[in-house]
């Protein structure tokens, strides 16, 4: 990793989704798709889909601290996806869809909670995004990255993903 980069992993619904809105946000060098806080090693995607790996679809971002904060990449976080509905973001259902937050060190750990905690206040919801500590990261399958970018005439797209990315005024 090129010095002074920072990563964050987030998993907020499907994979698909969250890549494509953090690669348009400045400061994000890049955005891998990919599975984490399950049980197997080198999990595939059919085998994360079944729900039995307890992974969640993440995505692992490779960010610029002095171009962006951490805190700003929880803002987008917290903006793209429902964090009050369990395992679940739309019609994507299981514990693959989870809401989660996997730090990478305390200083991450200490600004997810604070940042959980605002949102549950401004909400005025529970908030059932899990703060875990990263273990091991697997990066999916080649065909789940860069999906959006690859695939926008695909249906899973224009339903889904495009209207997020406007939703967000990013650019789609």
């Amino acid at each position: 990793m090129d010095k002074g980069l920072e990563k964050a992993t987030f998993g907020c619904g499907c994979f698909w989704c969250a890549e494509a809105i953090f690669q348009r946000i400045r400061g994000v060098k890049s955005v891998i798709s990919g599975y984490a806080g399950g049980s197997k090693p080198n999990p595939t995607y059919d085998e994360v889909c079944s729900g039995d790996t307890r992974h969640a679809e993440v995505i692992q971002i490779t960010f610029d601290p002095k171009e962006i904060s951490y805190d700003e990449l929880l803002d987008v976080f917290w903006q793209m996806h429902d964090s009050t509905l369990l395992n679940r973001q739309g019609s994507d259902v299981g514990t693959q869809y989870r809401s989660v937050i996997f730090y990478h060190d305390e200083k991450q750990k200490a600004t997810a909670t604070k940042s959980e905690d605002a949102i549950a206040r401004k909400l005025n919801k529970l908030v059932v995004t899990e703060i875990k500590p990263l273990t091991t990261f697997y990066k999916a399958e080649e065909h789940h990255q860069n999906y959006y970018n690859n695939n926008k005439t695909a249906s899973y797209c224009r339903v889904v993903i495009y209207p997020k990315l406007r939703k967000l005024k990013l650019d789609a």
